[in-house]
């Protein structure tokens, strides 16, 4: 609907003019199971607000997205809800200045994981509800005035299908067939939650002595569908859980606030998790039903611990619009990777930092739509878009950085002042840095502007020069930006010298910390040191930057990048070399043949499998054309070779198992799947289990080799959501007009899918070996966007929108039609003109890449 949307403006306006005091809100979930009769099913939602106005006789609005509502009353006198109700605002007028609201309406179930999702379990038939709201869902389930700095303690209850449990943020308790929740501390309306169903739940207990001599308890508990319980390990999740719960309590000196703490991993859901307080929710794809490598629990882990920074930052103090967004994701993506590696099993974390998160943060800051970390958001579907690499990952590095830069014990002391200081309130900018500033006595102005106010990425670059015995006589650190984003900043670096020794690896020999800023600096205290083979400038990933290389230093990596001793300094090369291959200063061949010669070296499982990611999205997208067929075939041998060497059972062989089914490409190499598939082939130590299969049918299915009836089977073999999500994206990936045309319309011109399955459509239907299959619906594509987004949820809008734009069409036309789209539909919606904006750039990223691929080819 038209008015869905919510300005910045009018939200500073209403909370201006109002307060709240507290919510009652009464679901009743019963409907949720039993026929429905062909209407979209409904639940009853009756909300209770109770308000301040400032100026009497004012007027406002509550916020509600519903198909319907039954009765409204605003201080005891009934308003007609014709009048007063929109489709997604209630008009308040002639406020008092105490005010009481009371809406009953028909709330919609959800399939696209906004507001309250309902799903039904294939395996057995059971239904299963859950909440998700940021940013701004909660007006699909309750009446509420939809904004983070409208906070109130709210008091919940559910009338749930007998035998089913319901949870909310609260502790709850079964009373007459009602579930009655303890109220919670004022809190904003998107943290609030619900789960509701047949849930197998599993419980235990925290328990921690606190400095004032008090015992404070926390319940414990998690949860999955019953489908999933045969592989819930949830003895590690309390594990991981507890480790964290001691480790803020360590270092933030303010107890968990917010009494038990669930965790709720539940189907179909968009994000990695969110975190409502007393009950974060995942996606259960952190469950996992086949063997993984310690990558997916140290990710899961990470995970856990994101969300229980939020306690903290961004549930306790919240920031108070969406601007300052950072001042929750920033912090919680920075205190996942501290805490999980100060804490749990996961020591090398900053590595899986240095080589994947950030690498969705340069990603980020390189498009057209960068934005400062802290963003100008105008309304919610800004908002929307933000949860981006800018507000997560590269707002974390440059926290890491700025724990470098004030200090550890500073910055902790810092967080510890803010939330005494802002206990249940709302923040800006300035209040953070204030504390900043007394704790460390730096001035957090002038840092906040380089780094907070500015968007764009620079580059380091090591300039050196040697006399005649070989010493380095200067060396020098460029500092460079983009035209569109000039600004220099000041970064604390470590610059390493590193060289071969006897026994053939490449160690660091002198390393120096400077004060990068300006165009060039001089890193003083390297000079008359011995001559490096590699000079690594930001050497333990202290700052925020693209590396680059000196020519002997290049020289070095490409013959000696396996040698290279410390993981945390090869996963920062490897970063570099992507970053060239994506800026188009390496051939995308050339970065391959690094992956073939030295990634089996590899000893990180989480860098490897980010190595694979960029060895394909190399050939994908930067490869000339005329090399793609070398390419493929080059992978897949090289893929085949690693995997056969690998250790049976490790996670090496695991890796390469699965990287080898992606990039399949021959015959012989489908033959072999099949074979492994079939039990005729076989590996020793590799286990073919459920997921591995799905993971090998795919690219048979892409290939012709797997047919519908192979791929029934395979669900008949595996009838459970995580099955029909594989069988769907396989169905898709079958290299036939027909097939492509049912995926399109299930997708453009059908909203019956649910977000899970959109998404497994999708991803079956955009298939890299089959460009010229799916040309056809380049020019459709966008003839059909500005109605999806129009008429589709926002979520559903952005995975279509990204999802099928036509990237695999990968030439000059393709760029022309994308421009003549933008041009000509200058009014479209912000949001839906952004992500077409950040397509059209990763197009013409991957021709630049594919025009220095062929260079080298010609070249050679």
């Amino acid at each position: 609907m038209p008015g869905e949307n919510l300005s910045r403006d009018e939200a500073r306006e209403r909370a201006a003019l109002l307060s709240v005091d507290g919510y009652e809100v009464s679901l009743d979930l019963r409907s949720a199971v039993g026929e429905s009769g062909g209407e979209p099913r409904t639940f009853r939602s009756v909300t209770t607000i109770r308000f301040r106005c400032s100026e009497p006789g004012s007027a406002s609005f509550a916020d509600l997205i519903a198909p319907s509502v039954t009765a409204v009353s605003l201080n005891g006198v009934d308003l007609d809800p014709s009048e007063v109700f929109d489709g997604s605002r209630i008009a308040l007028e002639d406020l008092r200045e105490e005010n009481e609201l009371v809406v009953d309406a028909q709330c919609a179930y959800s399939r696209t994981g906004e507001g309250m999702h309902r799903f039904v379990d294939p395996e057995d038939g059971e239904v299963y509800l859950y909440t998700q709201y940021e940013p701004a869902d909660s007006r699909r389930v309750m009446t509420c005035f939809e904004q983070p700095d409208l906070k109130a303690p709210f008091r919940m209850e559910v009338r749930a299908p007998e035998g089913w449990t319901a949870w909310s943020n609260g502790v709850g308790e079964l009373t007459d067939g009602v579930w009655r929740f303890a109220e919670t501390k004022p809190i904003s309306s998107y943290i609030t939650a619900f789960v509701a169903g047949p849930y197998h739940y599993v419980t235990d207990n925290y328990t921690r002595k606190l400095a004032d001599g008090t015992t404070l308890e926390i319940p414990l508990g998690a949860m999955c569908r019953k489908g999933l319980a045969k592989h819930f390990d949830a003895d590690d999740v309390f594990l991981i859980t507890k480790q964290g719960l001691d480790f803020f309590h360590d270092h933030f000196d303010y107890p968990y606030p917010f009494g038990k703490y669930d965790q709720a991993f539940v189907p179909e859901y968009n994000l990695g998790a969110m975190e409502n307080p007393g009950l974060v929710t995942f996606r259960e794809e952190f469950i996992f039903r086949g063997k993984v490598t310690q990558a997916s629990y140290e990710r899961r882990a990470n995970v856990i611990l994101h969300e229980m920074a939020h306690m903290w930052f961004g549930d306790l103090v919240t920031m108070e619009w969406w601007d300052d967004l950072w001042l929750k994701e920033s912090f919680a993506d920075f205190m996942g990777s501290f805490s999980m590696v100060e804490c749990t099993r996961f020591t090398n974390g900053w590595i899986t930092f240095a080589n994947n998160r950030k690498s969705w943060a340069y990603r980020a800051d390189q498009l057209p739509s960068t934005h400062p970390i802290t963003a100008d958001i105008r309304d919610l579907e800004d908002a929307k878009l933000n949860f981006d690499g800018i507000t997560y990952a590269k707002g974390a590095s440059v926290l890491k950085q700025l724990v470098a830069y004030v200090g550890q014990d500073a910055f902790l002391e810092g967080a510890r002042r803010y939330f005494k200081r802002n206990a249940y309130g709302n923040t800006q900018l300035g209040d953070l840095l204030s504390v900043l500033e007394e704790t460390s006595g730096r001035d957090m102005a002038s840092w906040s502007r380089s780094w907070l106010q500015t968007a764009g990425v620079n580059s380091l670059t090591p300039v050196v020069t040697y006399d005649a015995s070989g010493k380095v006589v200067e060396l020098a650190v460029l500092q460079e930006a983009a035209a569109s984003h000039p600004e220099l900043r000041p970064h604390r670096v470590a610059v390493g010298l590193y060289r071969r020794t006897p026994e053939g690896t490449v160690e660091r020999y002198a390393r120096a910390e400077a004060d990068v800023d300006g165009p060039r600096t001089v890193v003083a205290a390297l000079a008359g040191a011995e001559k490096p083979d590699l000079i690594l400038v930001n050497d333990d990933d202290l700052t925020y930057c693209k590396i680059r290389f000196d020519e002997g230093s290049l020289e070095t990596l490409r013959g000696h990048l396996g040698d290279i001793g410390d993981p945390l300094a090869r996963a920062l090369c490897w970063s570099a070399l992507w970053n060239l291959t994506r800026d188009a200063l390496m051939p995308a061949r050339d970065f391959i043949d690094l992956v073939l010669r030295f990634a089996g070296r590899e000893s990180d499982i989480g860098v490897l499998q980010m190595l694979h990611a960029w060895a394909r999205s190399a050939l994908v997208n930067y490869a000339a054309p005329v090399w793609r067929s070398t390419g493929e075939r080059l992978l897949a041998e090289g893929a085949l070779r690693e995997l056969r060497i690998a250790e049976p059972g490790s996670q090496h062989q695991l890796t390469w198992a699965r990287f080898f089914a992606a990039v399949a490409s021959s015959d012989a190499d489908h033959q072999l799947l099949e074979g492994l598939l079939g039990g005729t082939a076989q590996i020793d130590g590799l286990d073919v289990d459920q997921e591995m299969r799905w993971a090998f049918l795919e690219p048979l299915a892409s290939a012709g080799r797997a047919t519908a009836e192979v791929l029934d089977a395979e669900l008949a073999r595996d009838d459970t959501a995580s099955g029909k999500r594989h069988h769907v994206r396989c169905l898709a990936a079958r290299p036939s007009a027909a097939v492509k045309a049912q995926a399109w319309a299930e997708v453009v011109e059908s909203d019956a899918l649910s977000n899970a399955l959109v998404e497994a459509t999708i991803s079956g239907f955009a298939q890299s070996s089959q460009r010229e299959l799916i040309a056809p619906y380049a020019p459709r594509y966008f003839e059909v966007i500005e109605r999806i987004w129009s008429e589709r949820s926002i979520q559903i809008g952005m995975d279509v929108v990204r999802g099928l734009f036509p990237s695999l069409q990968d030439s000059v036309a393709t760029l022309a039609a994308t421009d003549e789209w933008l041009s000509s539909h200058a009014d479209a919606a912000p949001a839906l003109r952004r992500l077409v904006l950040e397509a059209r750039d990763d197009l013409a990223r991957a021709l630049r890449g594919q025009a220095c691929d062929a260079g080298s080819g010609a070249a050679g």
